[in-house]
């Protein structure tokens, strides 16, 4: 008995593979808790604490600091027949009426809602996209810039109705208009030589105080007053464009 047990070999337990595996990943997450609760460590001294986690709320988008109120500006451009606009260019097939693709670029003055003040010019292009007899007009589309001197411009695009009311976008501008957006109200009184514009400006700081006014009610009969019309020093913005 005593040599049967001499002779029998050291008895060996061999680790079954499940239970390795789980060694291996509990060694993995020691591992790894060691080496985020180090690096967490080493930014804690830092004065930043970063925890990252992949159910970690999305940091929140900024916000839109620009200012969101309507500011209200009131605008008549006129058409003089001083500047050869507007120019007809009949580019459809149909020679004989208008149709769609024909191209109008444009120019006119512009002035305050008083009309005591010349602003600049308008300056663009509209598209037509449709005739339409049984109103006795046109639908454009319109992509054209309001000039107002040193104080920058707008961009504005959209339908212009011959035969009523319209409203654009404001896309843009310049100078005081830098970030505008909104929309404009297109007000025709006599096409295409008489039109008023309400401006509902957002994204931008208080209006100057030289580009407001009390409009005068629109009308066929409204006029420039002289002094605007010759563009006189006093009645004209500064550096405006002619």
């Amino acid at each position: 008995m005593a040599a049967a047990l001499r002779a029998a070999p050291p008895s060996r337990v061999t680790a079954r593979p499940a239970e390795g595996f789980a060694r291996s990943v509990v060694a993995s997450r020691v591992a790894a808790a060691a080496g985020g609760v180090g690096a967490a460590g080493k930014k804690a001294r830092g004065g930043v604490a970063v925890r990252a986690s992949l159910f970690s709320p999305k940091p929140a988008a900024a916000k839109d600091a620009r200012p969101s109120k309507a500011q209200e500006l009131y605008v008549y451009e006129i058409n003089e027949r001083d500047r050869e606009s507007p120019a007809y260019l009949r580019l459809s097939p149909k020679q004989t009426e208008n149709a769609l693709g024909d191209l109008v670029p444009f120019t006119n003055k512009v002035y305050n809602g008083s009309l005591d003040k010349r602003l600049g010019i308008t300056a663009g292009i509209c598209v037509l996209i449709q005739h339409v007899p049984e109103r006795n007009g046109d639908r454009y589309e319109a992509i054209y810039s309001f000039y107002f001197g040193d104080y920058g411009h707008i961009s504005v695009q959209g339908p212009y109705l011959t035969y009523e009311e319209s409203y654009l976008a404001v896309t843009g501008g310049s100078g005081v208009f830098e970030g505008a957006y909104g929309q404009v109200k297109l007000h025709q009184i006599v096409f295409p030589f008489k039109i008023f514009y309400t401006f509902y400006l957002r994204g931008i700081p208080d209006l100057p105080r030289e580009l407001l006014c009390t409009p005068v009610p629109p009308s066929p009969t409204v006029e420039p007053t002289p002094a605007a019309r010759a563009a006189e020093p006093h009645a004209c913005l500064k550096n405006f464009t002619n």
